[in-house]
């Protein structure tokens, strides 16, 4: 997108810290002007939303050199259809968020078998929520299976001494627990039980992109082109659909560590934790603190707040 603006965002120290022995970074923090300042930059003409709705459009009707059709004319969103989706209601109390959200709700001994007690050689990564674990259920009870057998799922547990808490927790489960898509996570089950805070998820063999971009390893190779388009791709038809007027939610966390690729490179966005409900009637904005990590937020976003 460097012909459509020139934008140059130079932070002081990245949030983005990646797997530490801790297992618990910063990332997602508040980058509100008062915890941060905010760099200057130069704020494109075209939002960055209207760019990836572009990158949908062209990816999904055939890349060419004009970006359009044979006759190289503009395809506007109004000529394409996007697929039928569950849309969520939006419930506001923890208890109706819960209950609305069908979804398995496990003991935290459960979750404890499942993934070998927390075993520090399960771990398939982390975040400011804390480290993801790896474990195997019942494909029909969900209860916890030996590993090498049954299903396998990534158990999310927080880290009560992280940045982040139940109020993430929560929205994961508002919006995962509603909304269904096939470039979204499923989400399986939460476990909340005295102050264990734990998501379970549908496992994703290749993990992140982050890690086939920047993790330098004899067994990670290089993408394809055609897997890179393809990743672009379902990126754009899930961040397509969550912008879309029957849904109306704004992500907040578009970044390579939660953009996830199952065994055949399809993509699945992840950690909802800062989403946030789009504008309602005729307002064309809603006004928050700017959440995100630093490199990643759009410029108009951390300069506005909007």
């Amino acid at each position: 997108m460097g012909s459509c603006c020139s934008v140059r965002i130079k932070a002081e120290s990245p949030l983005h810290n990646g797997v530490n022995s801790t297992c618990g970074n910063k990332d997602g923090n508040d980058l509100s002007s008062s915890s941060r300042k905010v760099p200057s930059v130069s704020v494109p003409q075209t939002p960055w939303t209207d760019l990836l709705a572009k990158l949908y459009i062209c990816l999904d009707s055939g890349v060419n050199s004009t970006c359009g059709n044979k006759d190289g004319n503009d395809l506007s969103s109004s000529s394409r259809k996007l697929p039928s989706v569950s849309v969520p209601q939006t419930p506001r109390t923890e208890g109706e968020i819960i209950q609305s959200s069908n979804l398995k709700s496990f003991s935290f001994n459960e979750l404890k078998t499942a993934t070998r007690n927390f075993r520090p050689d399960s771990v398939l990564g982390e975040g400011g929520f804390g480290c993801v674990f790896k474990g195997w259920i019942d494909e029909d009870s969900f209860a916890a299976a030996k590993p090498g057998t049954g299903m396998i799922i990534a158990v999310k547990r927080l880290n009560q001494e992280g940045i982040q808490g139940h109020k993430e927790w929560l929205a994961e489960i508002n919006y995962l627990g509603q909304l269904h898509h096939p470039n979204l996570v499923k989400l399986i089950g939460y476990c909340l039980e005295d102050d264990h805070r734990l998501l379970v998820y549908e496992f994703m063999a290749r993990g992140s992109l982050e890690n086939h971009l920047f993790r330098r390893a004899s067994y990670v190779q290089p993408l394809s082109w055609n897997h890179r388009m393809k990743i672009a791709l379902g990126a754009a038809k899930g961040i397509a659909f969550l912008h879309s007027d029957s849904v109306k939610v704004i992500y907040r966390d578009v970044k390579t560590s939660n953009i996830l690729l199952d065994s055949n490179y399809d993509v699945k966005l992840s950690d909802f934790g800062l989403a946030k409900d789009g504008p309602e009637n005729d307002r064309s904005h809603v006004s928050t603190r700017v959440m995100g990590t630093y490199g990643y937020a759009a410029p108009e976003y951390m300069i506005t707040g909007n």
